[in-house]
Formats: C-alpha cells, sequence, structure tokens
C-alpha cells in the first residue's frame, strides 16, 4: 500500500511539472472560466444559474480527453512498459496512478471554479451540494475512463489527439452549457445522450435520480474496456 501511495504521490508531482498537464488542466480551463462567463452572463443573465456546473463539465472534458490520453500514451507507447515488466510491476499501476492524478488535480480546478464563480460572477450555488459534487465526481470518472481507453488504445501522438477533439468538440457543444440543449434540433438531442458530459450537465442541474447509475454504468463499460486493451495491446 506504501508503495502504491508514494506512485500515486510521485505521478501528481510529475503532473505539476508537466506543461501538457499545466496547459489543459489549469491554464486553459481558468481562462476559459473568467472569459467566458462574462460572456455568457452579458448575454443571458439567468446563465448565473448554471454557471458552476457549466465550467465545472468544461474543465472535465478538457483535462480528461485532451489532457490525460498523451500522458498515458508516452508511457505505454514507449519503453517505459517495459521497466514495468523487468521490475515485477503491474501493468495496470500506470493507468491507475496517473488517472487518480488527474482526478484530484481537475477536482482541485472545480473546487476553484465553485469558490470563485459566486463572487465574481455572482453565480447561483447547486440547490444541492452534496449531489452536486457526487454527480461531478461521477462524471470526472468516467470522462477519463474514456481518456484512458484513447491513451491505451492509439500511440500516435496526431491521431490520438484527432481522436480527442472527435469526442471533445460534441461533448462541449452538443451538453446544453454553451446554449440551451432545447435549441437544438430533435435527432441532436437524442445524439447528446452518448456523450457523459450531457448527463453529468443534467445530473448537477436537475439532480434526477436515474443520471448516478447511467454514470456508474458507463464508468465500469470503459474501465472493462481499458482493462482488456491493457492485457490485449499493451500487455504484449
Amino acid at each position: 500500500m506504501k508503495a502504491f501511495l508514494y506512485g500515486v504521490g510521485l505521478q501528481f508531482k510529475l503532473d505539476i511539472r508537466s506543461r501538457t498537464m499545466l496547459i489543459t488542466c489549469y491554464l486553459v480551463p481558468l481562462v476559459f472560466f473568467f472569459f467566458m462567463s462574462g460572456i455568457f452572463i452579458s448575454v443571458d443573465p439567468n446563465a448565473r444559474a448554471t454557471l458552476i456546473p457549466s465550467m465545472s463539465v468544461f474543465v472535465v472534458t478538457m483535462s480528461a480527453l485532451i489532457g490525460l490520453p498523451p500522458s498515458l500514451a508516452e508511457v505505454y507507447g514507449t519503453d517505459v512498459k517495459k521497466v514495468y515488466k523487468a521490475n515485477g510491476v503491474p501493468q495496470a499501476l500506470g493507468v491507475v496512478t496517473q488517472f487518480i492524478s488527474s482526478f484530484l488535480h481537475t477536482f482541485i480546478v472545480c473546487l476553484i471554479i465553485f469558490a470563485v464563480a459566486p463572487f465574481v460572477f455572482e453565480a447561483q450555488l447547486p440547490d444541492n451540494v452534496p449531489l452536486y459534487f457526487l454527480s461531478l465526481a461521477a462524471l470526472l470518472c468516467v470522462t477519463l475512463a474514456i481518456g484512458c481507453v484513447l491513451g491505451l488504445m492509439i500511440k500516435s501522438q496526431s491521431k490520438l489527439t484527432m481522436a480527442a477533439m472527435i469526442i471533445f468538440l460534441p461533448s462541449i457543444m452538443l451538453s446544453g452549457i454553451m446554449f440551451p440543449a432545447s435549441m437544438l434540433p430533435q435527432f441532436m438531442q437524442y445524439i447528446a445522450y452518448v456523450f457523459p458530459a450531457t448527463i453529468g450537465f443534467q445530473a448537477m442541474t436537475a439532480f434526477e435520480i436515474w443520471h448516478l447509475p447511467v454514470l456508474l454504468g458507463e464508468f465500469i463499460v470503459f474501465c472493462a474496456v481499458a482493462s482488456i486493451i491493457l492485457k490485449v495491446k499493451v500487455g504484449r
């Protein structure tokens, strides 16, 4: 257990020094938050009611889909995995430590938004704060699991970036954080539910009971897929 905690702590420190993590998890999301929040509220003052969940969904999606996969590809697409084998380290350790580290970094940014938004932009706090954070954690786990699948499956950085953007852009545009989902054509409203960001955003705003089980089910599925890829493709 000590070795595992040491590995998580080491990965957390390495991610702090990582330029990719700094840009995708901290710099870009926080710049987007301060810049776009003012625009959202100027266009529609009612946006204050959903500003915190909206910005949190962007942070989660950006960090998990753009920030995490390249880090995993660097480990499992190089000879680092051979070092794991030579020292008897489980192949899954790299995935688990980076998952936990990314979770902590992203959650910290979401906490910053949660604390700052009410004072700077007069954003409304969620009606049910414990359920909000539970929904946020569930969305973060699912999205990070997708990021793990991408990072393990695709070794080429250019292809990885393209695949991540294919998921990232519709996640942001269709989830309802940029504009009400009701403005979308009916068929696109149905397509939006393919992406966890849509369900996560609704979970953090509507607080309906079915959202969390769906997110949990998706998390289990993507974890299973990542495990299969790790054994078949990476564990060679």
